[in-house]
Formats: structure tokens, C-alpha cells, sequence
């Protein structure tokens, strides 16, 4: 089975311009794959550049060097070199990616946040907003809350509204950067039973879990980022 998400000697550096220019490596040859249905960890220590190898992955940030190649459309692309139309298209369609933290959308009610991208995608409106809302009453969000921007939530719940965002769409790929770094107990066994229920369903899944007990329950191999002096 081919992989839905690889990289072939990924690497990047940042330059300080207001530094003199001092540029600091980040990574190095990262080669890295997924296969729809697993889940690979990122391992390695604070530092070492795991949430950057994330962002490179979604195409936040621009690979210095090396291929990322994602499944896309029935063929592979390039995310190092493609046009930004052929990422947008690759995030509303293939990959996602559940942040540490909400890009909170002004005035936007919390239901219809998690509702736009499978909106996006085509989905009938009332269609995405039920699945919506089933999946932060799954998530233990009270409905009080579904229809007001969560610009005043508390960490835990903006947390949840980004979990509901990420994987109600269903994507082939999916990047999950500290998913439960904010939730409780009972919040951190949903999320681990939607994971593995993506696994299940075929997905392919990156993921930074520093939480041993979560990363036990839904890893099925670690992947080493370790501190590279030699990137590009």
C-alpha cells in the first residue's frame, strides 16, 4: 500500500534577519511515511523541531529542502513546490490539521465553525451543522455554547471546538499537534476513541503526544525528530 503522506530529505532553517541573519537549522533529511490506517507518533525532545516538521507538512511553513509528497486526487504532490490554489485544495479536500490552540473566527457562532469545512466540501449545509453538532455534544461541549463564537471559551473548550473542526470532514490525512494537551480525563478518552475510530476508517495520522497514556492508546509506531545542525 502506497503512503498518503511522505517526506524525502525534508529540510528547514530560519534566518534572524533582525539578528545579522544568523540562520538556525531545524531539520535535516527528514524522511518520514504514513500509510492510510496508522498512526505515527512524533518522538524526540522539547526543541527538536516536531511542531515545525508539522507545519512543513501542512505547508505553513516552506521546506528549505527535500519533497513532501501527498496522496491527493488519486496521485502524488509535491507540497514543498505546489501553487498555493493546489495547497488550498489539498487542505479542503485531503489533509487536515488540529492545532495546539483555535484560530478563533470573530462573531462566528462555535456550530458553524466546525460545520465550514465540510460545508467546503460540499456537504449540505443542514447535513454539517447536525454532524457538527453531534460531534461537540460527543466531545462534551454544552449546547449553551454551540451557537456562540468561542472567542471567550476557556482553553479546554476552544481546544474541543478545534478537535470538532479537524475531524469531522473525514480527511485522508490528518495532523494532530498536542490534540488533548487541554482536557480532562473524560475529554482525553473521547478523543482517543475518535482517533482510533479515523484509524479504522483508513485515515493516516501524524501526531505529538506528549501525554504517555494517550500516545500508548493510539500510536502505532514513534518516528525520531531529533535536533539537526546540518539543515537546510
Amino acid at each position: 500500500m502506497s503512503a498518503a503522506l511522505r517526506t524525502e530529505g525534508l529540510a528547514k532553517a530560519f534566518t534572524l534577519h533582525l539578528q545579522g541573519g544568523v540562520r538556525i537549522p531545524v531539520l535535516g533529511g527528514v524522511d518520514l511515511a504514513v500509510h492510510p490506517g496508522e498512526c505515527v507518533a512524533l518522538w524526540g525532545p522539547s526543541g527538536a523541531g516536531k511542531s515545525t516538521l508539522m507545519r512543513c507538512l501542512y505547508g505553513n511553513y516552506g521546506a528549505g529542502a527535500g519533497r513532501i509528497l501527498l496522496r491527493h486526487r488519486g496521485a502524488e504532490m509535491d507540497l514543498a513546490t505546489a501553487e498555493p490554489r493546489a495547497v488550498i485544495a489539498a487542505r479542503r479536500e485531503t489533509i487536515g490539521y488540529v492545532s495546539q490552540f483555535l484560530r478563533v473566527i470573530p462573531r462566528v457562532a462555535t456550530r458553524d465553525i466546525v460545520a465550514e469545512p465540510m460545508i467546503a466540501r460540499g456537504m449540505a449545509r443542514e447535513e454539517a451543522l447536525a454532524r457538527a453538532t453531534a460531534l461537540l455534544h460527543r466531545l462534551n461541549l454544552p449546547e449553551r455554547l454551540h451557537g456562540l463564537p468561542p472567542a471567550t471559551f476557556s482553553g479546554g473548550e476552544q481546544q474541543r471546538v478545534n478537535l470538532a473542526r479537524g475531524f469531522a470532514p473525514g480527511y485522508p490525512v490528518l495532523l494532530l499537534d498536542e490534540p488533548t494537551a487541554s482536557l480532562d480525563a473524560a475529554n482525553r478518552a473521547v478523543v482517543i476513541a475518535m482517533i482510533n475510530e479515523a484509524k479504522a476508517a483508513g485515515a493516516a495520522i501524524i501526531g505529538i503526544f506528549h501525554d504517555a497514556e494517550v500516545r500508548g492508546a493510539v500510536a502505532d509506531r514513534l518516528f525520531d525528530v531529533l535536533p539537526h545542525q546540518d539543515a537546510a
